[in-house]
């Protein structure tokens, strides 16, 4: 699974965020160090780019390599029933063309074949179903960590506004903004520190 489709889907299920921040806490670095000698952020509109969070969230990369774990799983199961069925459809074939067996046995053995090519078709449909929900389950607790994140985060700062932007050369759709506004790195490191936390709770358990 490529990291565009990724993104593109959590973008999709994001959206730009538009979160009202109440609290007084003046901004710094996520840890919360020399918060009185940078300047407070109380009010300001910021933002983020999504692509680089979703590449750099330790639990994005652990998601997506059990999920393309268990999409290669399913692909090769696949697959190798797909290629055991065209084996016989090519024996089939081969005894037709030549004349190894009478018209009534090639009906009935032609019959055999026609269902197990739709059994097989109703089988990779169901397992291509599963990729799919595989795929959007992970797509949703990423984009949940995400904004869950954010939610608490902007009301710890007292942002007025959080906004999304993706891609590098023209991101949309903050096309250009002070790098004082740009909390990518903030919810990156934030995120990634609340996911160190929650591994080593369940860890423990």
């Amino acid at each position: 699974m490529k990291k565009t489709t990724l993104i593109l889907g959590i973008a999709a299920l994001f959206g730009a965020a538009v979160l009202a921040g109440s609290c007084n806490t003046t901004t710094g670095n996520q840890t919360g160090e020399n918060k009185e000698e940078t300047p407070s952020m109380k009010g300001a509109i910021v933002f983020f780019n999504l692509d680089t969070v979703t590449q750099e969230y330790d639990m994005a990369n652990d998601l997506r390599s059990v999920v393309e774990t268990k999409i290669n799983s399913i692909s090769d199961e696949v697959n190798r029933k797909g290629n055991k069925l065209q084996k016989d459809v090519n024996a089939f074939q081969e005894k037709i063309d030549k004349g190894l067996m009478t018209r009534s046995v090639a009906e009935v053995q032609s019959q055999k074949l026609q269902k197990q090519q739709a059994d097989f078709q109703n089988y990779a449909a169901q397992k291509q179903q599963e990729i799919n929900e595989e795929q959007s389950v992970m797509m949703n607790q990423i984009a949940d960590a995400i904004k869950t994140f954010v939610d608490k985060y902007t009301e710890e700062q007292g942002f007025a506004m959080v906004l999304t932007t993706q891609g590098d050369i023209l991101p949309a759709p903050v096309v250009a903004g002070s790098a004082d506004l740009d909390i990518t790195q903030a919810i990156i490191d934030g995120l990634n520190a609340e996911y160190v936390k929650e591994k080593a709770k369940t860890e423990k358990k």
